[in-house]
């Protein structure tokens, strides 16, 4: 005789979650998915497209939750911003290095949520292309959450997903001259 799932089984599904906008807050907001998914004893996989050159205490933060939560910083850091002498043929690489990063992760069975960290402006900057980061969400396994983070979402990967947060800016303390701040930005 088959087996039939259960009312709770049917409701699960693994979502696909975009944090987008000019505002601040989408990779906190991710960060706090994974600090809510380790208290149920579940594995996040942060794979970072951009940042990685700049130290950032979430990667002291992560070793404190591991086996639960892990950050692989992949990218070359801000493109076009502080070092110019990274090209953007090196951006596009590292980039295209943390997409296989983020697949590999992401059909290995061993994690519960994958976050890619601002794979957004990766898709915005032309360093890799959004049929890509569409073959991400495609690829999902049924049960995995996947969650993509950055500015200028492009519009095929908001109708693709489960939920979309904007994150709008109000106010900024840059503009009355206060730089970022340790423990809140970086």
């Amino acid at each position: 005789m088959p087996q039939t799932k259960s009312t709770e089984e049917k409701k699960r599904k693994g979502l696909t979650l975009v944090y987008t906008g000019a505002g601040k807050g989408k990779t906190t907001s991710a960060m706090g998915v994974a600090f809510r998914a380790a208290g149920y004893g579940m594995k996040t996989a942060m794979i970072q497209f951009i940042k990685g050159s700049m130290y950032c205490g979430e990667l002291e933060s992560a070793k404190m939750l591991a086996p639960y939560f892990e950050i692989s910083p992949m990218g070359k850091g801000f493109v076009a911003i502080g070092n110019k002498k990274i090209t953007v043929e090196e951006h596009k690489k590292a980039a295209h290095e943390a997409l296989a990063l983020a697949n590999e992760k992401m059909l290995s069975g061993e994690y519960n949520v994958i976050i890619c960290d601002e794979i957004n402006n990766a898709v915005k900057l032309n360093l890799i292309d959004v049929e890509e980061a569409a073959d991400l969400i495609n690829n999902k396994p049924e049960q995995l959450h996947l969650l993509l983070t950055g500015r200028d979402a492009h519009e095929k990967i908001i109708a693709m997903a489960d939920l979309v947060t904007e994150m709008k800016e109000i106010k900024h303390p840059f503009k009355n001259g206060i730089i970022a701040q340790q423990g809140i930005d970086y």
